[in-house]
């Protein structure tokens, strides 16, 4: 892993990069990134968590990290969505961690969610794809797909949010002690993450998220129906159901702010 100098002092945001097999996109991802965040003299670093990958991403991500001085690599030997994330978080060092991936990114999310997190009390904000105001321009099986998967995140689970999967930004002193608890990795990992936050009393904020398909993708509709659904039933067991608010001692933090485009 690329380290940054010991004498830097800490950036106010990390943004996690899980990359696997993104040499088309990784380049201009990275590059429009640092466009943006300097023109918003924004203090960032970018870590690209590569994992697994066959096609060259693991050079070129080391290749950005040489020339552009606010990035760093990270290297997993197995593809896994996951593991890169949790490792990616792990190693951030921001006041606030961003969650993009290298086909899904958004700096205008970003500028509201810091918005939004100017609140203290406020301790993530997601990206939701099922939001009131979302615009999801995904062939219509992915959207099915992501319809019937919430649902069933919803019964399995009650799910306090409407969409756990794609971005987010989350303050990092609340965020790792979290990380350290998820025991599942895969596509999987961030719904566990997001679960626990809010079952924890973190107070989690939805806007509503723009979705385009930057390329396809990697995996088919049934399986990837069957391992959202195997996942979703590990994770219930791993979880159990949802105790009621006055089974925990009547936590102060147990409560969870809805930002759908409902005020």
């Amino acid at each position: 892993m690329s380290r940054p100098p010991a004498d830097e002092a800490p950036p106010d945001l990390s943004f996690v990069l899980p990359s696997h097999n993104e040499i088309t996109l990784l380049g201009s991802t990275v590059t429009n990134l640092v466009t943006g965040l300097e023109e918003r003299g924004a203090s960032y670093e970018i870590l690209i968590v590569e994992n697994g990958s066959r096609d060259g991403t693991l050079r070129l991500g080391r290749m950005l990290a040489a020339q552009l001085g606010h990035v760093r690599v990270l290297h997993l030997p197995v593809g896994d969505y996951g593991a890169a994330l949790a490792a990616g978080f792990r190693a951030a060092r921001g006041r606030f961690v961003v969650n993009f991936d290298v086909d899904y990114y958004d700096l205008a999310f970003l500028d509201d969610a810091l918005a939004i997190l100017g609140d203290e009390s406020v301790g993530a904000v997601l990206a939701s794809k099922r939001a009131v105001g979302a615009t999801d321009r995904r062939p219509l099986h992915r959207r099915l797909l992501t319809a019937g998967f919430t649902t069933t995140l919803h019964l399995l689970l009650d799910l306090e949010v409407s969409d756990a999967h794609g971005m987010k930004v989350l303050r990092r002193e609340e965020l790792r002690g979290v990380v350290d608890e998820c025991k599942l990795r895969g596509s999987l990992f961030d719904v566990e993450l997001v679960t626990r936050a809010t079952r924890g009393g973190l107070v989690v904020r939805e806007l509503p998220a723009t979705v385009v398909e930057r390329r396809p993708p990697r995996s088919g509709v049934a399986r990837r129906s069957v391992e959202s659904l195997l996942g979703a039933l590990r994770l219930r067991l791993i979880l159990g159901a949802k105790e009621p608010p006055e089974a925990d001692g009547g936590r102060v933090r147990q409560r969870l702010a809805r930002f759908a485009g409902r005020g």
